[in-house]
């Protein structure tokens, strides 16, 4: 393998560490994490933008990154330095204020590496170093001042299928991240790394082996090629020093394929951080036959609900349901689950546990032409939600009426090659009720006290993008192919701002502050899964979906001039 490039414009002057006292009490200006904060809220508590001025807000620099596909990872800063990632597991030191590059880190990537999901979704921060999970499974230590490689540790072989995308999440110098590539049949895993050496502490198969709890819930050697990856990065209570992580779908895609309930995927998993074991778990749904990845984690909030205060994990879950679970030292209790987009898998859902029943007609099987709601994507994929603890919303990117096909098939597992178990020319995206939708993509608010939407609003096409509300009583987000940037009052859903970028944004937006001025920065970068869709509903012919979005990696930051 060729050596990693990093070019260094002028480094890092004056860098500030990051602690685990920063982690868990971030300054307002700084977005030290994925979601910013260890609750996943996606919020800023920045104000000096607000739903007054933002009419006046401006693009103050720009920066071509120079990379195509799927640009997914939130620009994060800390003091007036921002760092970027690209695919083709590129970092990018900008000075966060005029633009200016101060260090490029470029991986050398194998030259025959299937790229499923060419992206990343953003570095881990700790002390002066950076970390970088990589698609040809490695993890990277960077020196944050300069780019320079510290270490670079392989995780597993992506020859077999196995490789990362996510933002490594860092605890007390543990640096824990979760591989994808359940769709080659891989046994899933969270692991955690020192930070120092790069050595591996624990790793925690997401699939149960022989003798360990819930290995009984798969039959015969299921296991060993069961999916149940864990490919977002999770959240964190300090209080309990508990790490939630989601868990995605079971491998291969057809249920009758995997018989039993398949722990622990389609869960949310409650880690000791320190040992990687599994304190508690919630299964969304069992049995996964639609491909309905529930790895965006859970995000801890309080709620209100029966005249008391609820510890709560909230999840709008890609199966359609919004999912309110209660965290408490004995366990993950079910509180509610309501459909926010159309559904029609669920019959009903258990009063006590939340375990749902199926309709069977919706259910993909071996040799079965299937149709159900959502789609294989979701009423959300992997895009994050936010939650305001100012007005008590939780806004959710959603998507609705859009439904899918699957015929299941049997294959033998190839190593290293994708293992689906659905025929792919009939792998489909369809409309509700089979007619053109009124809309497609939904950015919904809902008051989780009340546990009811509040107010929506609808787009045309699909919405695929991460979402930020911040003090200022705003709510941003991209995801449409129209290629525009939105503002809208986190109050009542009114459009307020929007700007149109160079490409389609499905990455997530940030607040930061630098010298008393508040910015709002956002990649814009079309690919992956949203290009997939889009591709998609160009074949059905569907009015008004853009088939060309142009690609190409911009990173824009906003100021109220």
């Amino acid at each position: 393998m060729l050596a990693p490039v990093a070019a260094s414009a002028q480094g890092v002057k004056n860098y500030a560490p990051v602690t685990q006292e920063r982690l868990t009490n971030p300054e307002p200006g700084n977005w030290l994490q994925y979601r910013r904060t260890y609750d996943g809220m996606n919020y800023s508590p920045l104000d000096k933008i607000n739903t007054t001025n933002v009419k006046n807000l401006v693009p103050v620099w720009t920066f071509s990154t120079g990379v195509n596909e799927g640009h997914q990872a939130p620009p994060m800063v800390n003091n007036g330095v921002m760092f970027i990632t690209t695919p083709q597991a590129q970092v990018l030191a900008l000075d966060a204020k005029t633009g200016d590059l101060l260090w490029r880190y470029k991986r050398q990537l194998p030259e025959d590496l299937f790229q499923l999901h060419p992206t990343n979704r953003g570095v881990g921060m700790w002390q002066d170093m950076l970390f970088l999970a990589t698609v040809d499974h490695f993890l990277v230590a960077l020196d944050a001042k300069t780019g320079k490689e510290l270490w670079a540790k392989p995780v597993g072989d992506y020859k077999k299928g196995y490789y990362l995308t996510l933002a490594p999440q860092v605890i007390n110098g543990k640096i824990i991240i979760g591989t994808s590539g359940g769709e080659f049949g891989v046994r899933g895993y969270i692991a955690a790394y020192d930070a120092k050496t790069g050595n591996q502490l624990w790793r925690t198969y997401t699939i149960p082996g022989p003798g360990e709890p819930g290995h009984d819930t798969w039959k015969g050697d299921d296991w060993k090629t069961g999916g149940g990856s864990a490919w977002m990065t999770g959240n964190y209570d300090p209080a309990t020093n508990t790490a939630y992580w989601g868990i995605g779908n079971a491998a291969p895609w057809p249920g009758d394929a995997h018989p039993g309930d398949n722990l622990y995927t389609t869960s949310v998993l409650a880690l000791d951080p320190d040992t990687g074991k599994i304190k508690h778990h919630h299964q969304y749904h069992h049995n996964d036959s639609w491909d309905w990845d529930e790895v965006d984690p859970p995000i801890l909030m309080d709620v209100q609900r029966g005249g008391r205060s609820v510890k709560a994990l909230v999840h709008p879950g890609r199966n359609g349901y919004l999912w309110t679970l209660e965290r408490t030292p004995e366990g993950i209790g079910f509180v509610s689950g309501v459909p926010y987009v159309h559904q029609d898998v669920f019959a009903s859902l258990d009063p006590k546990t939340g375990r749902p029943t199926y309709n069977d007609k919706t259910v993909p099987k071996v040799g079965k032409d299937v149709t159900f709601c959502p789609s294989l994507w979701g009423g959300k994929d992997w895009a994050s939600a936010t939650y305001s603890p100012k007005t008590k919303l939780l806004y959710i990117p959603a998507n609705d009426n859009i439904c899918g096909r699957l015929v299941g098939e049997k294959k033998p597992i190839v190593e290293g090659q994708l293992w689906l178990g659905a025929e792919l020319e009939k792998l489909d995206l369809s409309m509700r009720d089979k007619k053109v939708p009124e809309y497609m993509g939904e950015l919904q608010a809902w008051d989780m006290n009340g546990n009811k939407k509040v107010w929506s609003y609808k787009f045309p096409t699909q919405l695929f993008a991460s979402a930020m509300a911040t003090a200022g009583d705003l709510v941003f987000v991209g995801g449409t192919s129209d290629r525009y940037f939105r503002a809208f009052s986190a109050q009542t859903g009114e459009l307020l701002w929007q700007h149109r970028t160079n490409s389609g944004i499905s990455g997530g937006p940030t607040a930061f502050e630098v010298d008393g001025t508040q910015y709002i920065a956002v990649q814009s970068g079309w690919g992956v899964d949203a290009q997939r869709i889009q591709d998609s509903l160009t074949k059905l012919g569907i009015p008004g979906v853009n088939p060309d979005v142009p690609q190409g990696g911009v990173v824009w930051v906003f100021a109220v001039k």
